[in-house]
């Protein structure tokens, strides 16, 4: 089959589009034909060799994706093929097919048409963690303030959109005004320039002096201790990410001044440690998406010979909302 191969570890750039032999479903796992995929931030690590996971060379990376069920392993009796689905797999989705385990797949209705399945691909992950992120780990309230790092990003924009949902207060960074405009058409309340100088006095033109409640970091880097100096009282701080490269070291005499938190945030764990709970989010997220409250942003679609572009767009951090890769698109 056709797909993104990933020979050694390196750059998107050092990705090529080859042939790997059609992967075959084991017990308990499902294959899928895959509709979109999406470009996320842990791929980029994955093909670098730098991600928690390393699959065998070679390989296609991948992990987040939508499609129909071609076939299903042994054991396996909550899916069949001819089933559209959504889900994710440890790696393999920018193919022309990939295995997931499945428990790792949710069924979509059956009317559901080309564009809200590929759009499909774009939510799991994001949504997925910014909720995780809010509802479990922060456990944010209503009337509480929200400083979103990354605000124009996939995870950024549906922590936008889900704070507001649990009446948060939200103030978007971001370091583009096209970022910022995104940010604020999810709901933003505000938004700053997380690449100005006085970022911190930006954030304090907003949330007052007392600070913010909450601080949604999917960044990383220097912007990273500013936003903890930028916390209220008992303020929680979730560590999502590290788009900016730099794994920041945090003085720990902040967290002890303010009686703050430092929370991290795992998605792919918890989904494999809490299933119960991660199913319990999954369907009150795809229940919003199907009525219409939340409404991911895609920005670009790329045929599977440009995925490395898309990778090399999220490295560089250009990207606005998500990227797709969908396999069936002409190069």
């Amino acid at each position: 089959m056709r797909a993104v191969v990933c020979d050694a570890w390196g750059p998107p750039e050092s990705l090529r589009i080859g042939e790997l032999p059609l992967p075959q479903p084991g017990p308990g796992q499902v294959r899928v034909r895959v509709h979109a995929a999406a470009a996320n931030y842990p791929d980029a690590l994955m093909v670098a060799g730098k991600y928690q996971f390393r699959p065998e060379l070679p390989f296609a990376p991948g992990l987040e994706f939508s499609g129909v069920v071609s076939a299903v392993g042994d054991g396996v009796d909550t899916l069949r093929p001819g089933d559209k689905v959504v889900g994710t797999a440890t790696h393999g989705a920018f193919a022309e097919e990939v295995v997931a385990e499945a428990g790792h797949l949710v069924a979509l209705p059956a009317d559901t048409g080309d564009e809200a399945l590929a759009v499909a691909a774009s939510f799991l992950l994001t949504y997925g963690t910014s909720w995780h992120a809010l509802k479990d780990r922060a456990q944010a309230k209503a009337g509480e303030t929200l400083l979103v790092l990354g605000a124009g990003g996939g995870v950024g924009l549906a922590a936008v959109e889900l704070g507001k949902r649990l009446g948060l207060r939200v103030i978007a960074a971001a370091s583009s005004q096209a970022k910022r405009e995104a940010a604020r058409s999810r709901g933003a309340d505000a938004t700053v320039d997380s690449a100005a100088g006085d970022f911190r006095d930006q954030v304090r033109a907003h949330a007052g002096k007392a600070g913010v409640d909450i601080v949604y970091d999917p960044v990383g880097g220097p912007l990273t201790e500013t936003a903890l100096r930028s916390l209220a009282w008992g303020g929680r701080h979730l560590v999502v990410g590290f788009a900016a490269g730099d794994i920041p070291k945090v003085p720990a005499n902040l967290l002890l001044l303010k009686g703050t938190a430092l929370l991290g945030v795992f998605w792919g764990d918890f989904v494999r440690r809490e299933p119960a709970a991660s199913a319990a989010n999954t369907r009150q997220l795809l229940e919003w998406l199907r009525d219409g409250a939340l409404q991911p942003l895609v920005s670009q679609r790329y045929p599977l010979s440009q995925a490395p572009a898309a990778l090399s767009a999220l490295l560089a951090r250009q990207a606005v909302g998500k990227l797709l890769v969908l396999p069936q698109l002409a190069d």
